[in-house]
């Protein structure tokens, strides 16, 4: 059988791979009704997506257990990754896009722009490690280097934390965490935090910011380091 190359997928085939990778994240494989379901698709058209893309080689689909990328899968993935975050950055950095609007012109463009274009992007931009939202940028060769980091309700009272990353999923959610100043490499302190999953205090510089729990489980925080301390 042939394998198909993965400069040669289609936009469907790209949206396929990228959803599959962030499903499977936590190591867990992907079930098809995540899949559809991130997708806004039916089950039984994300059932045949599925059987093409793992006879073409970029997906493992065992019945019952889910999907996985295979190894060209995954370098497929995060490929456009790539294409995606440094898109986000160069439109937040040289056209002025707000970061809580970037996302949706990012998914659009990621289809069109070519490697040569995203290298040039990322070199114009110095080949930053992470985009504005604090996702970790995948190298031109395929290498993604993640920061070890923590939801926020889980750090613990009295602790020091940069904000690493900040779920884009939201662009309400965005533009009050902006408004706040609650954003990637923001320092906070946890001052305290209510029980049964009540709101947590923070400590912004001079000034305290109060976060719902739910809120707060979207800002992943990471140990603070000397540069951030400075």
């Amino acid at each position: 059988m042939t394998k198909l190359n993965p400069r040669d997928l289609t936009i469907s085939g790209e949206d396929y791979l990228k959803a599959i990778y962030h499903l499977s994240e936590d190591g867990a494989p992907a079930t098809t009704t995540g899949i559809a379901e991130a997708l806004a698709l039916t089950a039984p058209s994300v059932s045949g997506m599925v059987k093409r893309l793992a006879d073409a080689g970029l997906l493992e689909h065992l019945p019952y257990k889910g999907v996985t990328l295979t190894s060209a899968g995954r370098q497929a993935a995060l490929q456009m990754l790539r294409r995606h975050r440094l898109i986000e950055a160069y439109l937040v950095r040289f056209l002025g896009y707000g970061w809580d609007t970037v996302h949706d012109e990012a998914e659009r463009l990621e289809h069109a722009v070519s490697d040569d274009l995203v290298n040039r992007m990322a070199d114009a931009l110095g080949n930053p490690t992470v985009d504005p939202h604090g996702d970790p940028i995948p190298t031109a060769d395929g290498r993604l280097v993640e920061v070890a980091s923590m939801p926020l309700p889980e750090v613990p009272v009295g602790t020091t934390v940069v904000i690493a990353r900040v779920d884009s999923g939201s662009a309400e959610r965005l533009r009050w965490l902006a408004e706040a100043g609650l954003v990637p490499g923001a320092t906070v302190t946890v001052v305290a935090q209510q029980p049964f999953s009540g709101p947590i205090t923070l400590q912004l510089g001079a000034d305290d910011r109060i976060v719902g729990h739910e809120l707060a489980a979207h800002l992943l925080c990471a140990a603070p380091t000397a540069s951030n301390l400075s």
